[in-house]
C-alpha cells in the first residue's frame, strides 16, 4: 500500500507548538493549496489543508514558519475521529508530515520587528543573509569543499587518464 502526499502552499496562520506529557514536540498547521483549475467565474480556488508534524521538525516550523509562509510538505494522511460537544462523531483528516522544507528566506515574507529591521535588527543597516554561510570571507576550497561550477581539473597540464572501471555507464 502507499500513502505519500507531497503538496506546496502558504501557511494560513502562525503553527501551533505543543508538547506531549513525555515531552515530544508536536506542531499544526493549515497549509492553503491553489488548485490548478478555475471555477466559472474565472478564480483559482484553493484547499485547507490541515497538518502535523512531530519532535525536531516541529520545534523548527514553530520557530522559523509564520502566517503567509510558503512550504513544502511531505508525509502522509491520516484520519481519524472523535466524540464532539454534542455527543456527535467527528472525522478528521490530517497530513502527518515526515518533511517540511521552508521555500523562501525568511526576510522575502514580510517578517519586519519593532526597528523595521529584519527579525527586530538592531544597528545593523545592512539585511542579513537569511541563509547560513560558512565563513563568509574564506575562499570555499581553502573550507575543504569544490564549488559545483569550479573546473576541478583547472591546474592540471596534461591528459586525464580514466579507466572504463571509472565510468558509470
Amino acid at each position: 500500500m502507499i500513502n505519500r502526499v507531497v503538496l506546496v502552499g502558504r501557511l494560513t496562520k502562525d503553527p501551533e507548538l505543543r508538547y506531549t506529557p513525555s515531552g515530544v514536540a508536536m506542531a499544526r498547521f493549515t497549509l492553503a493549496v491553489n488548485r490548478t483549475f478555475s471555477n466559472q467565474q474565472g478564480e483559482r480556488e484553493a484547499d485547507f489543508i490541515n497538518c502535523v508534524v512531530w519532535r525536531k521538525q516541529a520545534e523548527n516550523t514553530a520557530n522559523f514558519l509564520k502566517k503567509g509562509s510558503l512550504a513544502g510538505v511531505e508525509g502522509r494522511i491520516q484520519t481519524g475521529s472523535y466524540e464532539g460537544q454534542d455527543g456527535k462523531r467527528v472525522y478528521t483528516t490530517d497530513v502527518v508530515a515526515d518533511s517540511v522544507q521552508f521555500l523562501e528566506p525568511r526576510s522575502s515574507s514580510g517578517d519586519r520587528g519593532q526597528s523595521g529591521q529584519p527579525f527586530g535588527g538592531g544597528q545593523q543597516q545592512q539585511q542579513q543573509n537569511p541563509y547560513p554561510t560558512y565563513q563568509q570571507n574564506q575562499p570555499m576550497n581553502q573550507q575543504n569543499y569544490t564549488r559545483v561550477d569550479d573546473d576541478p581539473f583547472a591546474n592540471s597540464s596534461g591528459p586525464i587518464e580514466v579507466s572504463d572501471d571509472d565510468l558509470p555507464f
